[in-house]
């Protein structure tokens, strides 16, 4: 009953928020309860959420001061020479600008962080989609896939879970995987010139490239004496390139806000807070709270302006914080009622014994749905370990079963009980039910090409 119940929790919710019956972080605490009362455990209902807010209290800290930080740090113009960078390879070219997200998301992955990634590449790209009128969930979509397939680096998240859960080594998994990981994001690269390249002609740029090349035309233009005589004229090119979208909304270059004589600064503290937050030497919200403090107080040392910088972001803060803990309601009744636990049990049983020996790609399979619809520590924690034992069994080496379950990550950063993705919709105005709609079917085929990769170099 616990896993019929389960999964009805889930598919309401995705149903709701996908017709847009309900918003969000209503649907996030209502169904819940609903189902927590469904199961006979109403009376709990507070134990549960309780728990899951104290398990999600230090993620909505990090988000918090994050987007103050990264906030902070996009005013004072820290991020302006990539998104300059950006902007001359994108040229007002729709196929070149979802591109760009691509690569913009998968370079700043690098840090680990989903929110970071996000919140830069949206501060760098939405102008651009507002300038052209290009479709925003084409934007988060990329973003997010191209983020989840870099989430399995090491100091990602979900490869020391695994490492963790099995007792291995996080490079024993990681490095061979990198091949098959450089597969899917690739896959992540094309995809976004195929939808790249839709965008160009619902819109009309059939043929941008050219369009934007400068060229000369000689006209004949009457004068008054009843003459003609030639005129030439230069079309295309420069007016129509990065200087129609440059100094866009949060790209001008002239705010008040720009402290050049401090880029240096603000540069190495952002690289020394990324590195302190790789090397663990504090916890993340610990480092982001200490390094908003620090970037307000030297780039902003008057008190007005300090207050200003906070009122810019608290919407950002209030939603994603509002939003992370409406999800704790979630996760608290999913796993306080046991429903998560009889639905991995259930999935698990149904496996049939004659896909033992193949535990690696059913691990795999399993790791799209299942990173989906719980948090990485669910899965990593309480279904890997079940998963590593039976394919021990059949003479599968948990190496193989733990590389198997990074191939999810692409699908898991778009789930709704990752914090990161709601600072993504919220900061690109876009419906979360919207941004589900259209990127779940290609971070899922993101997924399964990273799986195919994986079996065909071997890995898996």
């Amino acid at each position: 009953m616990l896993t019929v119940l389960g999964f009805a929790m889930i598919a309401t919710f995705l149903v709701l928020i996908m017709m847009k019956k309900m918003s969000p972080i209503a649907a996030l605490v209502l169904i819940p309860a609903l189902f927590c009362v469904l199961v006979g455990q109403g009376a709990q209902l507070g134990d549960y959420v309780i728990e899951g807010v104290g398990n999600l209290a230090p993620t909505a800290a990090m988000l918090m001061f994050a987007i103050v930080y990264f906030g902070v740090m996009i005013d004072v113009g820290l991020f302006d020479p990539i998104v300059r960078g950006i902007l001359r390879f994108c040229k007002a070219d729709p196929m070149r600008v979802v591109v760009g997200t691509a690569v913009l998301a998968a370079i700043v992955s690098l840090d680990g962080d989903g929110s970071t990634t996000f919140m830069i590449t949206v501060s760098a790209m939405y102008p651009l989609y507002k300038r052209l009128k290009m479709s925003l969930v084409v934007m988060t979509g990329v973003a997010a896939t191209a983020n989840g397939v870099m989430n399995t680096l090491p100091w990602g998240g979900p490869t020391a879970r695994a490492a963790t859960a099995l007792k291995l080594d996080a490079g024993d998994i990681f490095v061979p995987m990198i091949p098959a990981l450089g597969v899917g994001l690739l896959f992540v690269f094309a995809l976004a010139y195929v939808l790249g390249r839709r965008e160009r002609k619902r819109l009309g740029y059939l043929a941008l490239d050219e369009a934007l090349e400068p060229r000369t035309e000689t006209v004949l233009v009457a004068t008054g004496g009843g003459e003609e005589r030639p005129r030439t004229t230069t079309t295309g090119g420069a007016a129509d390139g990065p200087e129609a979208v440059e100094g866009f909304q949060g790209l001008d270059p002239d705010r008040p806000t720009l402290r050049p004589r401090l880029y240096w600064f603000n540069a190495a503290l952002t690289v020394g807070l990324l590195t302190a937050m790789i090397m663990e030497l504090l916890p993340i919200p610990v480092l982001f709270l200490l390094g908003a403090a620090l970037a307000l107080t030297v780039n902003f040392p008057h008190m007005p302006d300090q207050k200003a910088r906070i009122a810019a972001h608290a919407d950002n803060v209030l939603n994603v914080a509002g939003m992370v803990f409406a999800a704790a309601v979630f996760t608290g009744v999913l796993t306080g009622t046991g429903m998560v636990k009889h639905m991995a049990d259930w999935l698990v049983g149904a496996i049939p014994d004659a896909m033992g020996p193949h535990m690696a790609l059913v691990t795999g399979l399993l790791s799209l749905p299942l990173t989906y619809f719980m948090s990485n520590d669910g899965f990593y924690f309480g279904v890997l370990p079940v998963l590593a034992e039976a394919g021990a069994a059949h003479g599968v080496a948990p190496l193989e079963i733990a590389r198997a379950s990074l191939v999810g990550q692409a699908l898991h950063m778009s789930s709704p009980l990752v914090p990161a993705v709601y600072v993504l919709v919220g900061m690109a105005k876009v419906e979360f039910g919207d941004h589900t709609r259209f990127t779940v079917k290609w971070a899922a085929l993101t997924s399964l090409v990273v799986l195919g990769a994986g079996i065909l170099f071997g890995i898996v």
